[in-house]
Formats: C-alpha cells, structure tokens, sequence
C-alpha cells in the first residue's frame, strides 16, 4: 500500500463516501427547502419522513466518512500546488473541511432533536423506530428549529465555497488537485 506521501489520490472508499455524502447532503437540502414551502398534505408528510431517513443516512454516513479518514491518511497535497497556494487559502482550505465534518454530525443530530422536542418520533424506512434523545417539549422543539435551518444554510455554504475552490483548482490554475477525488 502506497503511503500518503506517495500516493496522488484519495483511497476508493474515500472518493465514494466524499460522493455519496456529497448527493445525499444535496438531496436532503433541497427536499427541505421544498418541503417546508408546502401546505400541510400527505406528500408534505411523506417528504418529511424522507428528509429526516436522509439525515439519519448522512449522520451515519458522516461516522463512517470520520471513521475512515481517522484510520486513513489522505495524500498530501503535491507540493507544486502547496507552494502556489497563499497562506489564506491554506487556512480557508483547512477550516472549510473541518466545518464541514462538524456540520456533517451537527445538522442531522439538531433535525434529530427538533423530530423529537416536536413530538414526531424518526421511524427510519418506516420499519425502525429510533430513539428520541430529548424530551417532547414546544418551547425546546421552537428552540432548536431555527438551529437546525441555520446550521444547515451554513453547510450548504460551505459546500458551495468547496466546489468553487475545486473548480477554482481545475479550470483556472489547472493543477490536478479535482483529479484526486474524481470517480474513475
């Protein structure tokens, strides 16, 4: 197995879990914003079960993501595109990733918890019943909500601001970095 400081590309596992959670996080995004723009219905219900299956999916996603990337080093960075990168866009490169990773936990534990203050247990693919880990409560549910939207506002910022930085890598000073996490 090449080490880290040989290798040019992220391990299989990782570019698939980098993809899978990167659909899924989108998919639920955009189910949230349509569903909640919906009168109340029996399709706003169903999109409501499958909003929070996506993010019982992505929580769980996001552990095994974390996981994988603890027991395995990704390649470093070529030195080429290390040394043309300035100091700020090391540091937003940095603080973007780990955004995101404690975004990945924070977003579908607080739509968890606002479920579960709201009184609507997660039954997930409509067959396992999950746990609410906080009590029913509308003062604690009306408390988390907003949480919930701006956490999730600001992951999909950050998302935004990381394809624009790998499209940045690609198109403009065409350096190769988008191959290391590109499917083959």
């Amino acid at each position: 197995m090449n080490s880290p400081a040989t290798r040019t590309r992220y391990s299989t596992p990782a570019i698939a879990l980098h993809w899978l959670l990167g659909l899924a996080l989108i998919g639920a995004f955009v189910v949230g914003l349509y569903m909640t723009g919906l009168p109340f219905s029996p399709q706003r219900l169903k999109l409501y079960n499958w909003h929070k299956w996506a993010g019982v999916v992505i929580l769980t996603l996001s552990f095994v993501r974390l996981f994988w990337r603890l027991t395995h080093r990704p390649p470093h960075l070529p030195m080429v595109v290390e040394a043309a990168m300035p100091p700020w866009q090391r540091l937003a490169h940095h603080a973007t990733h780990h955004g995101l990773y404690v975004l990945f936990f924070a977003v579908p534990l607080l739509g968890w918890a606002y479920s579960s203050a709201a009184g609507f247990s997660i039954v997930l693919f409509g067959a396992l019943p999950l746990p609410d880990f906080v009590p029913v409560s509308e003062t604690l549910a009306e408390a988390i909500k907003p949480w919930h939207k701006l956490s999730a506002f600001a992951m999909a910022a950050l998302v935004l601001l990381h394809v624009a930085g790998a499209l940045k890598h690609h198109f403009i000073d065409r350096d190769g970095l988008l191959s290391r996490m590109s499917p083959r």
